[in-house]
């Protein structure tokens, strides 16, 4: 099993983006859940301990991560055929009451 302790650097690089959707609003309301896009190797606890370094000024507590790989779509540029990367979308729960503040995300490091 791999360890729970991670560096700044393999956290910030673990966390692509948020998922930002009309359905991802959703479930954050209904289930207390955050959607972000990660790397396609991240494991999940790497995801855990990544969103709990990140928001550590906040105490965010990870209850639960679930993991999607998402296929890439293939689409038509004219007659030529092409084909978007795969990804992998993380489902982030975290504890009843808290929420995740992007605002007070800062970059580089915190002294």
């Amino acid at each position: 099993m791999r360890s729970r302790s991670i560096n700044q650097e393999r956290a910030m690089q673990i966390i692509l983006a948020p998922q930002i959707s009309e359905k991802a609003t959703l479930i954050a309301e209904k289930n207390n859940q955050y959607i972000f896009r990660v790397l396609p190797d991240a494991a999940k606890d790497e995801i855990k301990a990544a969103i709990e370094y990140l928001w550590k000024s906040q105490k965010i507590e990870v209850t639960k991560v679930q993991i999607s790989n998402i296929k890439g779509k293939e689409k038509r540029f004219g007659k030529f055929l092409g084909k978007r990367s795969n990804w992998k979308k993380a489902y982030v729960g975290v504890k009843k009451g808290q929420e995740l503040s992007f605002s007070d995300l800062k970059q580089g490091d915190d002294k």
